[in-house]
């Protein structure tokens, strides 16, 4: 973090709906906040797996509570997010590892791309009500964003290579070491010590214990 900024990692994963919702605040918050944001694209199968966690929507009543929860905080923050109840389901059945593995290979070589690249995923997945498992689709996602052909395919090339692989799963290892059981994921670092927020509905108190 620059001089007097308090660095903010966010670890997501564009599965998770209430990741988008933190991730959209903390984007236009980047500029009002004196807060250096770092994306930290991480797996949230390999942190539920991990922690022993299980959907939340597993319980009926709770996921008929998210819906409501969903569309209201979609409707509050304007955020696409269109919610319905094969949610759930869809979430379950969906893999999102070679997203996320692609955005983890963007943030190595061309990081500028990462914020765009994740926003149109989400909008993908959230707002189309696509499968983001598919080449094709992520070379759409890609385009999108701005990236090049050249690029995309340099990109989908590394997807399974060894260095991305690891990178992915040392983030998300990073994730766990904070204390992360889901996502989002958001770590304050003040004087030396990580100040973790679980969920996308914490962040007046991040602004607090920062000072802003």
């Amino acid at each position: 973090a620059e001089m007097g900024r308090t660095l903010v990692e966010l670890f997501y994963d564009v599965v998770s709906p209430y990741s988008w919702l933190g991730f959209e605040v903390l984007c236009r918050y980047q500029h009002v906040w004196d807060i250096d944001l770092r994306l930290r694209p991480a797996f949230l199968g390999g942190i539920m797996h991990a922690t022993g966690n299980k959907p939340p929507a597993l319980l009926r009543k709770r996921g008929e509570y998210m819906l409501k929860d969903m569309q209201r905080m979609a409707k509050y923050y304007q955020v696409p997010i269109i919610a319905s109840e094969d949610d759930m389901q869809r979430m379950l059945s969906s893999s999102t590892l070679g997203a996320m593995r692609f955005i983890t290979a963007t943030d190595m070589t061309q990081p500028r791309y990462v914020e765009p690249l994740s926003r149109e995923f989400w909008l993908r997945f959230w707002s189309q009500r696509e499968d983001v498992s598919q080449p094709e689709n992520i070379m759409a996602v890609a385009k999108k964003a701005g990236l090049s052909p050249e690029l995309t395919q340099k990109l989908l090339e590394m997807i399974s290579s060894p260095a991305v692989k690891n990178r992915l799963r040392e983030t998300t290892e990073e994730a766990l070491k904070y204390g992360a059981f889901g996502m989002p994921a958001v770590v304050a670092h003040l004087n030396g010590e990580p100040h973790l927020f679980f969920g996308s509905d914490r962040l007046e108190l991040l602004g607090s214990i920062i000072g802003e």
